[in-house]
Parts: structure tokens; sequence; C-alpha cells
């Protein structure tokens, strides 16, 4: 079977890109033919995928994503596939991957009234309505049941269009035997003495996953405490107002800012914390990966994989509406308490091996290729 797989950018550090790329592995396992199309590609192409980066460019993002949509469209004319596999909106998408959370629910809710009459509300509207609507066949792979009920409350879209899949935690993310030695080396590489607080936020984006929270509850920290305790934080994104958030709190020095990168399990072993305090998350994957590697977590209640974190009492879980005080006391009692860190890195493991949180790409494969029961 001919696949066809699409979304706008390609990078290798992306959650929904990674899913995007095991997905697409899994397909190819059973036999199958993989063609992309995309904007952006970044890395290395996996043997045996073509790859189709579209020549088009426009001033804004929604003409950007309406010239490539035109523009798959017509190659797919000429070379039809079997599935169209979606992991963006847009028209003409036989499976949709829900990466994203409802747009409608957030323009009518979170925007002023006026943001409903520019053509970017228009032409995602358009786009989101294209997958979601009644009398579309789109079928629609979940990540997460929270934003099912938008979905299904603006669009009317059958339920039984809507796959729930489980997490895909990657099996390189659990703790691995030697553990011990990879945590050593990791805090001996980054000058971290043995009563030192490693801090770790994992994610691009740093406005949406709430750095800015985390760097002031770090500078929150009382004297001794906050000398010890360092962030590291890790992802592709624009980090110059974030360092300036820590230069103007004094603890510049204790931030560490680095690019996206392929061994992020190292770290998760040698940290003492991951902090994941987002102004919303659909997911959050993160933060099983975490889990999976026996890493207390504290996370905002707004992310869609937050219940893990409470179902395996192996972090907290920090209520809405979020208040810094709050989030701020919570992490100096976590890092004060070491007999709870180290209940909390128990719980996770133990919950790491009783729970399915790896099958997502797949099942989600079974859905593309038609293998459901």
């Amino acid at each position: 079977m001919q696949l066809a797989f699409v979304l706008y950018k390609y990078f290798p550090f992306g959650g929904l890109q990674r899913d995007f790329m095991r997905i697409a592995r899994v397909c190819q396992e059973r036999g199958h033919a993989i063609r992309v199309y995309t904007l952006i590609w970044e890395g290395d192409v996996p043997e045996g995928f073509e790859v189709l980066v579209a020549p088009v460019k426009a001033l804004s993002n929604h003409r950007r994503n309406e010239k490539f949509t035109a523009w798959v469209q017509a190659d797919l004319a000429k070379r039809p596939v079997e599935r169209v596999v979606g992991f963006n909106k847009m028209p003409g998408l036989d499976v949709y991957y829900a990466a994203d959370p409802c747009f409608e629910d957030k323009a009518q809710t979170l925007r002023n009234p006026l943001y409903r009459l520019w053509g970017r509300y228009r032409h995602f509207a358009e786009y989101e309505k294209a997958v979601f609507a009644p009398e579309r066949g789109t079928e629609i792979l979940m990540i997460s049941e929270v934003q099912k009920p938008l979905f299904m409350k603006h669009y009317r879209t059958p339920e039984d269009r809507f796959h729930l899949l489980p997490p895909g935690i990657a099996p390189d993310r659990r703790m691995p035997p030697d553990a011990a030695a990879q945590r050593a080396a990791l805090r001996a590489e980054f000058g971290l003495a043995d009563d030192d607080l490693l801090l770790l936020q994992v994610g691009s984006g740093f406005k949406t996953k709430g750095l800015d929270r985390s760097i002031a509850a770090l500078a929150s920290l009382p004297g001794n405490m906050r000398k010890r305790t360092r962030l590291i934080v890790i992802g592709q994104d624009d980090a110059k107002p974030f360092q300036m958030q820590a230069r103007a709190a004094g603890i510049s020095d204790q931030v560490d800012f680095l690019a996206g990168r392929d061994d992020v399990p190292r770290f998760l072993l040698g940290a003492d914390v991951l902090v994941h305090p987002a102004y919303n998350e659909n997911t959050g994957t993160v933060l099983l990966e975490a889990l999976v590697a026996g890493l207390p977590v504290l996370v905002t209640d707004v992310c869609g994989y937050a219940h893990y974190i409470e179902e395996a009492d192996c972090g907290r879980v920090i209520p809405t509406p979020f208040q810094q005080r709050q989030f701020n006391h919570t992490l100096l009692q976590v890092l004060e308490d070491r007999e709870v860190r180290l209940r909390w890195h128990e719980n996770a493991l133990a919950f790491a091996d009783r729970a399915d949180l790896y099958s997502l790409p797949e099942r989600a494969a079974d859905v593309i290729l038609g293998e459901t029961v």
C-alpha cells in the first residue's frame, strides 16, 4: 500500500515529529511505501522514505498553508495513494493525528470576538472543519481524552471516528541498568556536586511550556538552596527573553539553555526533578519520559498526561488556576524532602512496568492500515 504523510515541518526533536516518524516506520516495517509531503525537513531522510519539500512561499502562515495544500493535492492527483495521513489539520485527509487542541474552542473562549473577523481565523477554522465536520470521513487519532468533547461540541463529529491511542514512549527512555553511572557522568559533566540539585525542563516552545514560571520558582528558593540548584532547559526556541529574566533575577549562572538534542534520556537520569508548569499542553510526552526514567515530576493540571503522574504517585500536579506562589512552595518542599523524591522514583518505575505507555505507533498504524478489530 502506498501511504502519504503530510506535516508542515519535520525536525528531529519535536514531539509531533517524533510520533510521525515512529508511526511511519511501523507502517514501513509492515510492508507499506512511505511518501512524505512537508514544507520544511531538517535531519536525515530514513531509507526508503520519499520526502517531498514543497517549493512554496507566502507572506503569511495561513496563505503558505493554502499554497502547500494545493501543491500536495496536485501531486496526489498525478500520483494517487491509498491513504493520506495528516499531522496538521487540513482538507483531504483520510486519517488525522490530533496533536493540537481544538482551535475553534480556543478562538471562542480565549480570544477577543474581533479575532474571528481576521483571515487567519477563517483559514484555521476552515481547515479544522475539513477534518472534524460530521459529513467528512476522516478517522481521528486522539492522544488525549481532554480535547475530544470539545471537538464533538463544536462540530458534532460522530464518536466512532475517534480512536484513542495509548501513549508512545520510546523504549530508550526507560531507566537502563547503568542508570547510576549515567547519572554520575552527566552530573560530573555539568559540575554538579553530590548535594547539588538539578531541575530539568524539556520542550520546544518555552513560553507555552511555562519556562518563565520555572525560572521564577528557582529565583524564589531560599539563599543556600538556590545557590546549589541548577536548571537545565532543553528545546528549540528563542532563549533571549528567558535569559533576560534569569539575569534580572540574579540566577543567570544557574540556568543553562541547550538546543534540542538526542541524548535527553541522560538528563532524565541525571536530574532530581522535571518541571513542566505549562500554560496549555494537549499531552506532554516528556512527563511520561520522565516517569519511565524514574524522575519525579512537577506539572500543571492543564497537561493531558498529567493524570498519569497522579495515578503513578510520582510527583505533584499543580491545580488550575495556577498560582506562582503555590508552585514556588511546592518546588521548595520537594527539593527539601529527599525521601519523598525517592518514593516517587520507586512509584514511577513500578507504574512503568505495569502500564501501557508505549504502543502508540503500533495502534496508530492499525487504524491507518485498517487493521483495527
